[in-house]
């Protein structure tokens, strides 16, 4: 007969799974770090690479004068971001110093480094919009960009657009794309022109109802960008049904073009 084995043999057989199940547990939650981290590696160092242009960047953004050897610097430590990296912020990132180098007067670049600057900027944007689609910021300077390299046209228009579904109120844009508005007057339909008319009045009531708006942002933009009768004679337009607009408007441009 066999003999029984009693409760010591089945409780030393349950305490032997119990440490294989257990050392497999450990052996599939260590596997599953080393899977984060291989994971996460590359995130790491795309950002840290995308910070070197940190200071050139903000640079650029507040108007600070430009130097050359640290907006090379600046794209250098981009294009190691993407390489690590290639999501939609360091591309739309890279664009940013990219357009913005080749549009800063102060670089005193020449036609051709300023053209495949705008082109690889403009490559950038179609990248990073392409997964990124509601950066009204980088719609509106895809916009810029198409209209520097080709003159204005209906290929602008769409960006344009863009820009102002995803990003209608914010302040900064507005000088920018009203310079846009205008150059593109003569290839917009009646129905796009509509639209920007119920843009431009939905602008023009949210500043007057905010006197630090309206006099910080709006009135010094409007007026700067009135460079010619027809730039006038299209704001005139878009004011044409707005009580008391047209007033304050000629009171606006007298004064400005006192000074």
């Amino acid at each position: 007969m066999t003999a029984d084995r009693g409760p010591a043999a089945s409780l030393s057989g349950e305490t032997s799974l119990s440490l294989v199940l257990n050392w497999l547990l450990r052996a599939l939650m260590a596997m599953g770090g080393a899977a984060l981290v291989v994971m996460a590696w590359p995130v790491a160092w795309g950002a840290w690479e995308a910070q070197k242009a940190d200071a050139v960047v903000a640079d650029l953004r507040f108007g600070r004068p430009l130097d050359a050897a640290a907006v090379a610097s600046g794209i250098t430590a981009l294009n190691a971001s993407i390489a690590a990296d290639p999501v939609a912020r360091h591309y739309l990132d890279r664009s940013e110093l990219l357009a913005g180098a080749a549009l800063t007067k102060g670089l005193n670049l020449p036609d051709t480094d300023r053209d495949a600057l705008l082109r690889r900027a403009q490559s950038d944007l179609r990248r990073g919009l392409a997964d990124a689609p509601v950066r009204g910021i980088d719609w509106l300077r895809l916009a810029i960009t198409r209209e520097t390299l080709e003159g204005p046209s209906r290929n602008v228009l769409p960006p344009l657009f863009m820009s102002i579904e995803t990003a209608p109120l914010i302040k900064q844009l507005w000088r920018a794309r009203l310079r846009v508005i205008l150059d593109v007057w003569p290839y917009l339909d009646d129905q796009q022109r509509s639209q920007l008319a119920g843009y431009f009045v939905m602008t023009w009531r949210l500043a007057r109802d905010r006197p630090a708006l309206m006099s910080e942002t709006f009135r010094p933009g409007l007026v700067a960008e009135i460079y010619a009768p027809a730039d006038e004679l299209i704001v005139r337009y878009f004011l044409r049904d707005e009580p008391g607009a047209q007033e304050e408007l000629t009171k606006w441009l007298e004064a400005y073009r006192k000074k």
